[in-house]
């Protein structure tokens, strides 16, 4: 790898150090009367189609070894087995009702890092909207990467219907489990294909079904192309709130029992956010939702509404009942509420 680095330096060095030779010997004989002037010119013109490939060369080489060095790094990434596997006789998940039960859960991302949930117990009954607030690190986007069983716990068990999610495959598990996060990805396809990505065999029908559902469907049928307008890298031609409707449609898609919500309007404006909080109502009808959120005016409705801090719950109820408590919770919207009136 360290030839790589002096190999396209020293050719290029060569080449200037020849152009200078070439030029101090010949310009002296030149001045002797020896050689004629177009003599050196042309020996200029040798060294320089010389060289020229050479440093061509030089550079492939250094193109290669780089493409060798990603591509050693990607095999590497490919080979780390995952943190969270399978267990060898792993069966499927049965059709979720949507019981999910957290019984002296702790977790950590690392055994040299401090616990992010430490001692947490939680029941969510089945069709019921439980929101998490409280201070950014408290633990909240942690609950929901456990439920869906992106990392495992450390402590503790969590249960989905009775049903340890450590017990089943994960591929059936993630079929029943929305998300919808803060950071909403699209491909670079279509937008219907993007929207059926949980149910490549979708039809037409229920591709456009799902948008109108998620208020998605008028800014695509405005478009040129409508449904089958390419998503750009990165999605460069959607705003922020189109891709989260976007986003929404490709969950009511795939009809999950269970739904995460994380910061879902955190990057929106105000109009957009009303079109985000009316498809979010179509979307948590008859379902489990765990909703994630800074902005307490969005989670008022919630059943039950749980303050997370230090990795532990330390209020719970429902809005009106952590407003007459005068907490933490009341605290927080207070000072939401002030600064919206500034």
């Amino acid at each position: 790898m360290n030839l790589s680095f002096i190999f396209l330096p020293a050719i290029e060095f060569l080449g200037v150090l020849s152009t200078a030779i070439v030029l101090w010997f010949g310009g002296r004989m030149v001045g002797q009367g020896q050689v004629t002037l177009g003599v050196l010119v042309a020996f200029l013109a040798y060294v320089t189609r010389f060289f020229q490939p050479l440093e061509e060369l030089s550079r492939m080489f250094t193109t290669l070894q780089t493409a060798m060095a990603g591509g050693e790094q990607v095999l590497n990434l490919l080979d780390t087995p995952p943190d969270v596997a399978d267990l060898p006789d792993a069966g499927d998940m049965p059709p979720i009702l949507g019981n999910v039960k957290f019984d002296h859960v702790s977790f950590h991302y690392r055994p040299d890092l401090p616990e992010v949930l430490h001692d947490l117990n939680l029941t969510i009954e089945a069709g019921q909207t439980i929101a998490l607030v409280g201070p950014t690190g408290a633990g909240k986007t942690s609950i929901g990467n456990l439920i869906a069983r992106f990392y495992d716990v450390s402590g503790g068990t969590i249960s989905i219907d009775g049903v340890d999610v450590r017990s089943v495959a994960q591929r059936s598990l993630h079929r029943q489990i929305g998300l919808v996060p803060q950071d909403s990805f699209l491909f670079a396809s279509t937008i219907a294909d993007n929207i059926r990505f949980g149910r490549p065999d979708a039809s037409d029908n229920d591709v456009e079904r799902a948008a109108r559902l998620a208020n998605a469907h008028e800014f695509i049928a405005a478009k040129p192309e409508g449904y089958q307008t390419r998503v750009l890298e990165g999605a460069a031609n959607l705003s922020v709130g189109q891709r989260q409707l976007i986003c929404i449609a490709r969950v009511i898609l795939t009809d999950p029992r269970i739904l995460i919500m994380d910061e879902a309007t955190a990057n929106v404006d105000s109009l957009t956010e009303s079109l985000i909080q009316d498809a979010l109502r179509n979307l948590l009808r008859g379902r489990t939702a765990v909703v994630i959120a800074h902005r307490l005016s969005t989670v008022r409705g919630a059943d039950q509404l749980l303050v997370i801090k230090d990795g532990g719950i330390i209020e719970r109820g429902t809005h009106d009942q952590l407003i007459e408590q005068q907490g933490f919770y009341r605290h927080m919207y207070m000072s939401q509420f002030y600064e919206k009136g500034m």
